[in-house]
């Protein structure tokens, strides 16, 4: 039986408090320095998410928000940084609705026809990263950052009536039709709206996440690699192979991101689709520390913040509030992860140290003996 760790506990809950404790002091000496009541907006938001419709729709984008965070966590586990999640599930989207409109078949099958386009995309355009990572030593960061731009214009030249996309009458709007009703995915009705039958979906990809990871040969070399790749390849592990299947999975999860929102709403791709997801993902990954409870919470919490910052439009309370509270929080992940794993170090050292003078001590009294 594993022996529980409190103090690895405690650091794990100590980064994500601190984090928050952070962003939440810096949030209100941003809003006393420009005069303004640094705890209304707090409290707007908390009545905001009193109404079950507004609650829907935190749920609802949660999902996005677990989908992206996982495929950014795959990547973290293998010490590599898809930073190109928002280009993957936008293409990944657009293209499945492209084959969704464009098809008739079955319920189910229609469905998983889309969900399938969805991961093959997206793992196809997380992969070219892959290939260049092991075959020329290009780094992921750049890559996928470039890719990123690439899928946007992409995106933009397909979605022209001239190409796959349709533009309605009396609208400026391009879309990929309508995804007929069979390729639709239930939803869960509830006081307020529909939660999303692919949120729910998500959420239970990451039981899938933990189990894969920690209860399969693959996790723990896919955990070794990142850890230690020359380690990890002397002991038999083909490290360039897990760096490019790391990356196809990450693509593939992130292929998906788009999906709650696809199945569940809008059923066509258009140029109103949310941008920005896969960055919030990279958010939401390290506010969770790639745990995937963690990381439920992290994505909650920012839906959250999003949704409920509705209220604070006022005079005097601007929407971009929430904003600047998101973006206090990135920040403040990045330092206080930093400091606290330079006090678990320190305190490691220190528990090595009152070990090795204790046994020192016990082998001079056995000496003396």
């Amino acid at each position: 039986m594993k022996k529980f760790d409190k103090d690895k506990v405690l650091l794990g809950i100590a980064g994500p408090a601190l984090a928050l404790a952070v962003a939440f002091v810096l949030t209100t000496l941003v809003l006393l320095a420009s005069g303004r009541d640094p705890i209304e907006p707090y409290v707007l938001m908390m009545e905001t998410v009193e109404f079950p419709d507004v609650q829907v729709l935190i749920i609802n984008q949660t999902g996005a928000y677990y989908l992206a965070a996982l495929a950014v966590a795959v990547g973290f586990r293998m010490n590599l940084f898809n930073i190109g999640v928002d280009g993957q599930y936008r293409l990944a989207a657009m293209l499945a609705a492209v084959v969704g409109a464009n098809v008739e078949l079955p319920g189910p099958l229609h469905i998983l026809l889309i969900v399938l386009v969805a991961v093959l995309v997206g793992a196809f355009w997380a992969g070219i990263a892959g290939f260049l990572k092991t075959t020329r030593g290009v780094s992921e960061v750049v890559s996928t950052i470039m890719l990123n731009a690439i899928a946007t214009s992409l995106i933009a030249w397909m979605i022209l009536p001239a190409n796959l996309g349709e533009q309605l009458k009396g609208s400026n709007d391009l879309t990929t039709g309508e995804i007929p009703e069979s390729g639709w995915m239930t939803g869960l009705a509830v006081e307020g709206g529909n939660i999303y039958g692919f949120t729910l979906v998500a959420f239970a990809l990451g039981v899938v996440y933990w189990f894969v990871l920690n209860r399969t040969r693959f996790g723990f070399d896919l955990r070794a690699t990142g850890a230690s790749e020359s380690a990890a390849q002397a002991s038999g592990v083909d490290a360039k192979k897990m760096v490019l299947t790391a990356m196809l999975i990450s693509g593939g999860v992130a292929g998906l991101t788009g999906l709650p929102l696809l199945l569940g709403q809008t059923h066509t791709y258009s140029l109103s689709f949310p941008t920005g997801v896969g960055f919030m993902g990279i958010t939401v990954a390290l506010l969770g520390r790639n745990n995937p409870i963690g990381i439920f919470f992290a994505a909650l919490l920012m839906s959250f913040l999003e949704k409920a910052s509705g209220s604070v439009i006022a005079p005097d309370f601007e929407k971009e509030i929430a904003m600047i509270m998101q973006g206090l929080i990135v920040i403040a992940v990045v330092v206080s992860y930093e400091l606290v794993r330079q006090y678990g170090l320190r305190r490691q050292q220190q528990k090595v140290g009152e070990e090795l003078a204790a046994q020192a001590r016990k082998n001079k009294e056995d000496v003396a003996a």
